[in-house]
């Protein structure tokens, strides 16, 4: 049997689930540490829009299954690929939420590099949630991470 290739990031942010699951489906939160818009919240069988505006990027979200308070499943990007967001109580007031991102098309070193992308990429978004949701700060990790004027020049290269 063949194992399933995965990128994964997780964390335990120090709020309850509820919390913790709203920050990921109502973008007038996600917005606060992850994309800059969205064309509404995640619900089950809904395709909602996320953008990064200081990339002028767009992706297609499609929720394929929402079990409040315990799991968003989607499909993303382009090419398409799944990942799974898992809440676990623990206790009261903590939460350990786990990304698991699947179903790569990509072979070989382009295989390595998407694993490599989403595993950092989403490590930092839960860098941010839990900085906003525990310290109420905004750390703009996302809009940080390839500022325009180290990416400009690259070009010049």
């Amino acid at each position: 049997m063949k194992k399933k290739v995965t990128a994964d990031a997780q964390m335990l942010i120090r709020k309850p689930v509820p919390e913790v699951f709203q920050a990921f489906v109502d973008p007038a939160i996600t917005t606060k540490f992850w994309f800059t818009k969205s064309t509404g919240k995640l619900e089950e069988g809904k395709t909602v829009t996320w953008e990064w505006e200081m990339y002028n990027v767009k992706d297609r979200v499609i929720v394929d299954k929402l079990v409040t308070d315990k799991l968003i499943k989607i499909t993303w990007g382009e090419p398409k690929s799944k990942v799974d967001f898992d809440f676990q109580e623990i206790g009261t007031d903590k939460t350990f939420v786990k990304i698991t991102c699947y179903d790569f098309p990509q072979k070989d070193t382009e295989l390595i590099d998407i694993i490599k992308d989403y595993t950092g990429g989403f490590t930092i978004v839960l860098d941010g949630l839990k900085a906003y949701l525990e310290h109420h700060l905004n750390l703009n990790l996302i809009e940080d991470k390839f500022p325009k004027e180290i990416s400009q020049q690259g070009n010049k290269r």
